[in-house]
């Protein structure tokens, strides 16, 4: 059965080439300013799956340049009042239609606390876009599914190049260029095994690490809005922490173990998870036997986790129509939230 989830996903790679082409220069200039006067921390404004996009952003950017990057929660400013004093950070906000007033009010706290500021949007001149210095436009088209999807993967793109002109990585900015036909054969990826795993699933974990555990929190936040399904996301060094004691036999788990020095930590988990009787979907590249969902290659270890949320999404909408669930229109949810 198709959808518009199904066909938005498909869209990805091709809204993220004409994204790419398009913001070279306007990001470029963007990271110009930001090396000449450099941030001592940046501070992210976001909610649901921009904040998972906020989350990549933030493990990128604090390997890449040594600063603190810290998610506030919107409610610090529009409940309790806070007293921001952010001289020297960069705030940046990320958001499909820039129409929130929570996100909108932190990010004008955040530029009367001192901090410049930097919107991701994807409705291009929004409220939001207005609250702040420079704003981006993310490109991926109308998304008429209430599942975002493209938009999710232009917000990582997006990312991925302004801290590839930031940090002048010109092999990063080089993988971009090809990033588009990888995504492409990351949506050709055959993932049906998870569907016929998690048709009758009620709950399941799901787990990544470093910038791999933006994607694991999208990838729960999708299962629970399109397939009901009852999705925990956790690093992969968290598992045995605590998580462990729900683990009984049959239990499903899906691990995200794509090419990087994550990975074998990764898949050692999946092992030991095997080894207790949990029902593991290990998703990992073509190098690792052991694996049931294949990834393919994104170019760059920073651009690994585009490629498996973007498979993902693909089995996402499969697994929903095997479920008889509509992935366009969930249960209770509408596709802009505007929260106080």
């Amino acid at each position: 059965m198709s959808s518009l989830m199904l066909e938005e996903a498909c869209n990805a790679p091709a809204r993220i080439a004409g994204q790419l082409a398009r913001n070279a220069a306007p990001l470029a200039e963007v990271g110009e300013r930001l090396r000449l006067a450099q941030p001592r921390g940046v501070v992210t404004v976001a909610r649901g799956s921009s904040d998972h996009a906020a989350s990549y952003f933030a493990y990128l950017c604090m390997r890449s340049r040594g600063i603190p990057v810290a998610s506030l929660p919107p409610s610090l400013t529009t409940l309790a009042g806070a007293p921001w004093q952010l001289q020297d950070q960069l705030a940046l906000a990320i958001s499909q239609s820039g129409q929130s007033p929570d996100l909108i009010a932190t990010q004008q706290a955040m530029a009367a606390g001192g901090a410049r500021t930097l919107a991701l949007v994807n409705t291009p001149q929004s409220a939001l876009g207005e609250a702040s210095d420079i704003e981006i436009p993310l490109f991926a088209g109308e998304e008429r599914s209430v599942a975002a999807t493209k938009s999710y993967l232009a917000t990582l793109s997006a990312c991925a190049q302004l801290l590839g002109h930031w940090n002048e990585d010109r092999v990063l900015l080089d993988a971009l260029d090809g990033l588009s036909a990888r995504l492409e054969a990351a949506v050709a990826q055959d993932w049906s095994p998870a569907i016929e795993a998690l048709r009758e699933a009620d709950r399941l974990m799901v787990v990544g690490r470093g910038a791999g555990l933006a994607v694991a929190q999208e990838a729960a936040l999708k299962f629970k809005e399109t397939c009901a399904i009852q999705a925990e996301p956790f690093s992969g060094a968290e598992v045995k922490h605590g998580p462990m004691a729900l683990i009984e036999p049959g239990y499903p788990v899906l691990v995200f173990a794509p090419p990087g020095p994550e990975q074998a930590g990764l898949i050692e988990l999946a092992e030991w998870l095997r080894g207790v009787g949990a029902r593991v979907l290990l998703a990992a590249d073509e190098a690792v036997a052991k694996r049931e969902l294949t990834l393919a290659d994104a170019g760059h270890a920073a651009l690994q986790p585009l490629s498996v949320i973007q498979s993902f999404y693909v089995m996402s909408a499969g697994l929903a129509a095997a479920r008889d669930s509509d992935p366009d229109q969930p249960r209770h949810l509408q596709k802009v939230t505007c929260t106080l």
